[in-house]
Parts: structure tokens; C-alpha cells; sequence
């Protein structure tokens, strides 16, 4: 049987923030997003993106509801709506900037079949992007309600509480996962003859 790493980190993301939410009246920015965070804990330019995101989105609509009447129904969709676009936008920002910045990486003395090795080796290191779609606009809905350092703190507090849950259960499975694809290329290479 295949585990779900995601689904796992998800329904545990669930519970505690049910347990927050119950025992200290805090939300963490949503109830599936502890679980998304928790994953990308070690991945620190990630978290960080989505955490921008999170507040350029809450900042957006907070000087667009100065102009138009936005409650309700309404505000939430577009703080999801907003979260999406600012998430897609700063992901290909962050690409464009890695990638201009793994370009001085291949100097002129090695052959060019090498050089776009190096620069790939370079883009892998220190590649960075938004968490999901809807993540950063579910972090603005809470920094909007309950208040921007209230909001952080349990999202933080629950993401750590959730990767430690993991840590215990499936400590496998979360290596396999940080790994990610390079593992699997490496193991595919050994495996064929």
C-alpha cells in the first residue's frame, strides 16, 4: 500500500488545527494549510514565499476594500482569487531570478554541453516558489479575521507540532519526500542494467 505523504500531512494538519482552534481560539491560517506548511518546513525560501504571498494578498485587498465594498462571501473569494495570482506571479519572479542567477555559473572555459549541467545543478539548489494555489489567499482570509502576528504564530506552532507528528509516524516517507525527484532518478540509474 502506497501512503499519500500529503493526504497524511493534510488530515494531521486537520486535527491539530481543530485542537488550536478549540484550545487556545486561534486559527493557523486555514485548516488544510498546517499540513501543506509542514512538508515544506525544510524548505525555508518556500515558506517564506508563501508567507509573502500571504501578506502582499491581506495588504491587496485591504487597500482594494478602501475603494469598493468588499464583505463577506465576496472578500473571501477574492482574497483566494488575489492569493492565486500573486502566488503564480512571485513563483515565476523567483524563477526568473534564479535562473539569472545561474547564469554566471558556466564560465566561458567549459563546453557548452557542460555548462547548461552546471547551470541545471545550480537552478536545482536554489529553486523556490509558492506553496499550492490557494494556500497564501487561505492565510490572508486569517490574517484579515484574527490579525497578522495572532495568525503567524499559530501557523508556525501548528506546522512544527504537524512535522513532528510526522517525524514519529513516517520518518521514511518524509525522507523519501525531501529527497524528492533526485533520489528517485539516482535509484532508477542503479537499478537499470
Amino acid at each position: 500500500m502506497d501512503l499519500n505523504l500529503l493526504a497524511l500531512s493534510i488530515g494531521i494538519g486537520l486535527v491539530v488545527s481543530l485542537l488550536f482552534s478549540e484550545f487556545f481560539g486561534l486559527a493557523a491560517g486555514g485548516l488544510v494549510v498546517p499540513g501543506y506548511i509542514a512538508l515544506y518546513l525544510t524548505r525555508p525560501l518556500d515558506v517564506g514565499a508563501t508567507l509573502a504571498a500571504a501578506l502582499l494578498t491581506f495588504f491587496l485587498v485591504r487597500i482594494a476594500s478602501t475603494f469598493v465594498i468588499i464583505y463577506g462571501r465576496r472578500r473571501t473569494a477574492l482574497m483566494i482569487l488575489v492569493g492565486y495570482a500573486v502566488g503564480v506571479l512571485l513563483k515565476t519572479a523567483l524563477a526568473a531570478a534564479f535562473e539569472a542567477s545561474a547564469a554566471p555559473l558556466a564560465p566561458a572555459a567549459i563546453p557548452a554541453n557542460q555548462a547548461l549541467d552546471v547551470v541545471a545543478a545550480g537552478r536545482e539548489t536554489v529553486e523556490a516558489g509558492v506553496i499550492g494555489y490557494i494556500v497564501p489567499g487561505l492565510i490572508a482570509i486569517w490574517l484579515d479575521r484574527q490579525g497578522v502576528v495572532p495568525t503567524l504564530a499559530a501557523l508556525v506552532t501548528s506546522a512544527v507540532v504537524v512535522r513532528l507528528i510526522l517525524i514519529l509516524a513516517v520518518p521514511e516517507e518524509l525522507q523519501w519526500f525531501e529527497a524528492g525527484p533526485a533520489l528517485f532518478e539516482e535509484t532508477e540509474e542503479i537499478a537499470a542494467p
